[in-house]
């Protein structure tokens, strides 16, 4: 037991290292760069399912490149908060403190992240027609009944074994 605990924290270690060191490096191409909720490859999504107007996808760009303008300086201060927190992890000498007022920062500039999102999303969704809101309704709670029951196979031990397990 002793092993394999130390197996996983150590493969867990691992992916929390190699996670930090890929986003250290910038942003990925997809954030906040055309591949979010209603930008990009997700707006072409949405454009066909729900039927967007040329008028309204135009719009909906437009609410998305101004909520990119401002969370881009909060990624990156993120990204900073990351890099340093690694840089703690891995200098030998860790500082509880030191590592808790990174975390707290991370929070703080996530929870602006989450609400500059969630302000642009809202802007967006206020330009869908009362069928178009509707239908997204829908179409979010089938994934969300997808979410849980996938939730429910996890917490079961229902889960298909990985395809190369075999």
């Amino acid at each position: 037991m002793k092993v394999t605990s130390s197996r996983i924290l150590s493969v867990a270690l691992a992916f929390a290292l190699l996670g930090s060191v890929a986003i250290a490096q910038g942003p990925p191409r997809g954030h906040w760069h055309g591949s979010d909720f209603f930008g990009g490859h997700m707006l072409d999504f949405f454009s066909d399912v729900l039927n967007l107007s040329d008028a309204q996808q135009a719009q909906i760009k437009q609410i998305m490149t101004a909520a990119r303008s401002t969370s881009e300086p909060l990624f990156r201060q993120e990204m900073q908060n990351k890099k340093a927190m690694k840089q703690l992890i891995m200098s030998g000498n860790f500082d509880e403190a030191k590592a808790q007022s990174l975390a707290q920062q991370s929070a703080t500039v996530h929870a602006q992240m989450e609400v500059t999102h969630a302000r642009a999303l809202a802007q967006a969704y206020q330009v869908l027609t009362a069928e178009q809101r509707t239908k997204l309704g829908e179409l979010m709670a089938r994934r969300e009944q997808r979410m849980q029951q996938h939730m429910q196979e996890h917490e079961h031990g229902q889960m298909p074994p990985p395809p190369d397990s075999q």
